[in-house]
C-alpha cells in the first residue's frame, strides 16, 4: 500500500476503535504525512522503513529547530503507526518499539488574576459589532471561566444542552468521555440572554427556508459552529480592550484560571480533575506548581525577611 493509504487506514482505526476526536486526528495525519514525505524524498516508503531511518528522520526534525514537544509528538504518531501496522500484519516487525522520545519540557501554564479575569468578563459585555455580538461575547466568556471548558467542546456545545435554564452541562470531551459542568449564576443568566437572541435570529432564517443550527453558538462556516480560531481572534481582541497583553491570553488561560482560582479557593485535586475532563490526576497536579508559584512570590514580596 502507498504511505497515503497506511495513514489513511490507521486514522480510521483511531476514529472508530479509540474515537479519536478530528484534532487528534488532524494531528496525527499532519505528522505522518511529514515522516512520509521526507522518506519519500530518498526513495523510501513507510512499509520498508528501519529504526535507524525513524532516528534519522528525528535527528532531521531537531536540525529543524522544532521544539522538544514537538518532536516527541511526532514520534508518538510514527509509534503508534507501527503498532498498527504490526498488529494488522503490514509488518513483521515494529521497527519504532524500542525509540523513546525528548522528554517534554515542563512549563508552568500561564493564568490570569482573578482581577484580569473580571476586566475581560467586563470588556465582554460590550465588545462587538451588534448587540448579538456583544450577547453572544459575554454568554462565551461566563461559560468558559464557569466551567473550564476546553475551547473545542465550547464552541461546540449543542443548543439543547442550554436548554431549560440548566444548572449543569453535559459536556463532550477528549475520546468520547462525558462529563457534567455547574454553571455559575451569570453564566446561567448568559446563557438565557443570548438563547432569547439566537433563537429569534434562527426564527428569521428557518422563515426564509434555512434549517436550523443543532448548535448553541451557530454560524455559517463549514463546521457549522463558530470556530475555534474565529473565538481566538475574539478573545485577543478583548484582552487588548482590558489593558491585557493579547500575546498572554488564550481561551486555554481561562481554562488554567478556572482551574488556579478553584485552588486557591480550596478545591481538590480530584474534583478539578472531574471539571476539566482529565482522565488522569497527574494531569492536574500541574495546578499545585502554578499555586506553589504564586505563594512563593507572596513570600517573597511580603515576608518582613524578603529584603534580604
Amino acid at each position: 500500500m502507498s504511505g497515503a493509504r497506511w495513514i489513511s487506514a490507521f486514522l480510521e482505526a483511531q476514529a472508530a476503535e479509540l474515537g479519536a476526536a478530528r484534532n487528534t486526528q488532524l494531528a496525527y495525519g499532519r505528522d505522518l504525512a511529514d515522516f512520509d514525505a521526507w522518506l519519500g524524498a530518498d526513495g523510501r516508503t513507510l512499509a520498508d522503513v528501519t529504526q535507524t531511518d525513524i532516528e534519522a528522520y528525528l535527528t532531521h526534525c531537531d536540525a529543524q529547530g522544532l521544539s522538544r514537544a514537538t518532536r516527541a509528538r511526532r514520534l508518538s504518531s510514527i509509534k503508534q503507526l507501527y503498532r498498527f501496522a504490526f498488529e494488522e500484519g503490514w509488518r513483521e516487525t515494529n521497527p519504532a518499539m524500542r525509540l523513546k522520545g525528548p522528554k517534554p519540557e515542563k512549563h508552568l501554564p500561564g493564568t490570569l488574576t482573578e482581577a484580569e479575569v473580571d476586566r475581560l468578563l467586563d470588556v465582554a459585555s460590550g465588545h462587538g459589532r451588534s448587540p448579538a455580538d456583544r450577547q453572544r461575547n459575554t454568554c462565551l466568556m461566563q461559560v468558559l471561566y464557569a466551567t473550564g471548558m476546553r475551547v473545542s467542546e465550547l464552541v461546540s456545545l449543542p443548543v439543547a444542552a442550554a436548554r431549560g435554564d440548566p444548572r449543569m452541562l453535559l459536556v463532550h470531551g477528549k475520546g468520547g468521555r462525558e462529563r457534567m459542568v455547574p454553571l455559575s449564576p451569570p453564566a446561567r443568566q448568559a446563557i438565557a440572554d443570548w438563547l432569547a437572541t439566537r433563537d429569534a435570529a434562527e426564527a428569521e432564517a428557518r422563515a426564509k427556508g434555512k434549517p436550523a443550527s443543532r448548535y448553541l453558538f451557530p454560524t455559517p462556516s463549514k463546521a457549522g459552529h463558530l470556530t475555534r480560531h474565529r473565538f481566538y481572534v475574539i478573545l485577543k481582541d478583548m484582552a487588548a480592550a482590558a489593558g491585557l497583553d493579547p500575546t498572554k491570553i488564550s481561551p486555554h488561560t481561562l481554562r488554567h484560571a478556572f482551574a488556579t482560582h478553584l485552588l486557591a479557593r480550596g478545591a481538590d485535586l480530584r474534583s478539578i480533575q472531574i471539571l476539566l475532563g482529565h482522565a488522569d490526576v497527574s494531569t492536574t497536579e500541574i495546578y499545585t506548581h502554578v499555586l506553589d508559584e504564586r505563594l512563593r512570590d507572596l513570600v517573597l514580596t511580603h515576608h518582613p525577611l524578603a529584603a534580604d
